[in-house]
């Protein structure tokens, strides 16, 4: 069975992200503002937040799944990690009983890829299998937003919609309360225990899912520690030698040592998103808010760490150890680095697993390995919390009782947790039909990789988990690598909320992205980046800080 993908920042394409993952289970966290709007009502502004002790009484009861235990619990805020072998003989069952009655639910969801036909065996088997009658209106994922938009201006809303909280921007951020209903009704307290697969959601999870004060989103949970992996040619290192880095100075002179244009081998890609968690910095988007030893509640480019590391990632441009492809910001780093002309590089959790099973056959002796984060000063690391969800799914205002239990089962359904025969059905689909059992390892034929594909999966997720059975030991390294890392996490002072900041703040921050790709190049200078700061405070930063300030005041911090 496939693993529940991990939160990744707002650096990588989601669609590459999404792409490289055997289901697309993303919780994206910090690039885009998030939605909630303060109090219970509908009516007046969507700004603000809510949560703490105002979301408790709106949250589902949380009962942990006791189906299948995991090899490697979770620690540190970890996914959990399966490393055994498929049994099929030994797979329980979440839903014993159907929980949909067959009438039928037209969902919309992006997509990324060609989407299998309606009527095809993957679909009928889950909906035999789950009691219900889907119509899947599936988009294209990169051009969701503008389809999302335009449906949520419309009359005619689907009955269930796939919300990720990259498109949660401008007018559709104010749509999601007038066109979303209040599941409170269905979910809030013990009436969760009707759905045990949605009962076993984590809190913070859910507590992501309150909109317009009301919990309106079904989420997908993601694990509490950093989703981007500053990945290493392992096979490579051992071939020369290398010690893997333990601090930014240790980084460079490696750095320098392995880089030979001759050779057509160059240490590493752009490693901004690397380097930003080297030096301590808050992330990006809401979460870079947070207050802190000092009382001060600041924003993430205002901290001296920023600008340090830029500056460290610039040294890397200047020395001629950054691939000349990723100072042209062209083409795909992860392609670089598995053909050996970069030994680092940044990628989500997910390419662990997808670069191992893409050069297992072609290249044998290919081994990726994750590097742990040091500090500044080569000691440990302070790294930050994702948030616990960034995708929903919703069901529309005005639907039928009917309809509302349905989509309920089909969200509870694809909430199975992994060792269920659910989950080995929305992840693999038919034996025989789609996939065969080899070993204790099940593998998809040519119907399974068309069929199979990721639309069940964005309905709802289990709590975070790893699992690999064609490649164990790298969901082993993933939970490991994340327990590691996970020690050192904190959480910010925002955290856990899902919020709106007011529109005519919203393209404050918009130009620092391509700030740092020109400065990081030499393209750029120092100043230039000082003053988009003193800008950014001048032009309504500093109101901003205060909005933030009153929010925090208000709702409680998340940390």
């Amino acid at each position: 069975m496939t693993p529940n993908a991990d939160s990744v920042p707002s650096g990588p394409s989601r669609r590459s992200f999404l792409a490289s993952t055997a289901v697309a289970t993303a919780a994206v966290a910090g690039g885009m503002p998030l939605l909630a709007a303060c109090g219970g009502s509908d009516s007046g502004s969507r700004e603000g937040a809510t949560s703490g002790k105002a979301a408790d009484k709106l949250l589902p009861t949380y009962v942990a799944s006791s189906v299948a235990q995991p090899d490697l619990p979770s620690k540190n805020g970890s996914a959990a990690g399966y490393t055994g072998k498929v049994d099929l003989a030994a797979l329980k069952t979440s839903v014993p009983d159907k929980l949909g009655t067959g009438a039928p639910v037209k969902i919309m969801s992006p997509f990324w890829g060609s989407p299998p036909k309606p009527g095809n065996p993957y679909y009928t088997a889950l909906d035999a299998a789950a009691g219900t009658k889907i119509t899947w209106q599936n988009q294209d994922g990169n051009t969701y937003g503008e389809k999302l938009g335009a449906v949520l201006a419309s009359s005619s809303v689907p009955d269930m919609v796939v919300v990720p909280s990259w498109e949660l921007v401008g007018k559709i951020s104010n749509a999601v309360t007038a066109k979303f209903m209040d599941l409170g009704p269905y979910l809030a307290g013990d009436k969760v225990k009707k759905y045990p697969n949605l009962a076993a959601i984590p809190s913070d999870a859910w507590r992501m899912g309150i909109f317009g004060g009301a919990l309106r989103g079904i989420p997908m949970p993601a694990a509490a520690t950093p989703g981007i992996v500053p990945y290493y040619r392992k096979d490579l290192f051992d071939k020369k030698g290398y010690t893997v880095p333990k601090s930014p100075d240790e980084f460079l002179g490696w750095a320098k040592e392995a880089t030979s244009s001759k050779a057509k081998v160059w240490a590493c890609g752009d490693m901004r998103w690397a380097a930003a968690a080297f030096f301590g910095l808050l992330p990006a988007g809401t979460l870079g808010w947070n207050i802190g030893d000092d009382g001060k509640l600041t924003y993430r480019h205002e901290h001296p760490e920023y600008l340090e590391h830029l500056e460290w990632v610039r040294k890397l441009f200047d020395a001629g150890v950054v691939h000349p492809d990723d100072k042209a910001n062209t083409g795909d780093p992860s392609q670089r680095f598995t053909a050996g002309e970069i030994l680092v590089f940044n990628g989500d959790i997910s390419s662990w697993y997808g670069k191992t099973t893409e050069q297992a056959a072609s290249n044998p002796d290919f081994q990726i390995e994750g590097m742990d984060y040091f500090g500044a000063d080569g000691g440990d690391p302070t790294l930050y919390a994702p948030q616990p969800a960034g995708i929903w799914s919703m069901i529309r205002k005005g639907a039928s009782k009917e309809t509302i239990e349905n989509a309920l089962a089909a969200a509870n359904f694809a909430a199975a947790p992994y060792g269920t025969k659910e989950r080995m059905s929305i992840d693999y689909g038919v034996e025989g039909t789609h996939y065969t059992v080899k070993d204790g390892v099940p593998v998809k034929n040519d119907l399974g990789i068309q069929e199979v594909n990721n639309a069940w999966v964005l309905l709802a997720a289990p709590a975070p988990y790893l699992a690999h059975p064609d490649f164990p030991e790298v969901a082993r390294k993933q939970v490991e690598w994340q327990q590691r890392q996970g020690a050192f996490v904190k959480k910010t002072s925002t955290y856990g909320m899902n919020i709106v900041e007011p529109t005519r703040y919203a393209t404050l921050s918009s130009q620092f992205e391509q700030l740092e790709i020109d400065f990081v190049r030499g393209n750029k200078k120092l100043s230039d980046i000082q003053q988009a700061i003193s800008t950014w405070k001048s032009s309504g930063g500093d109101k901003l800080r205060d909005w933030y300030a009153e929010l925090i005041d208000k709702n409680g911090s998340g940390n």
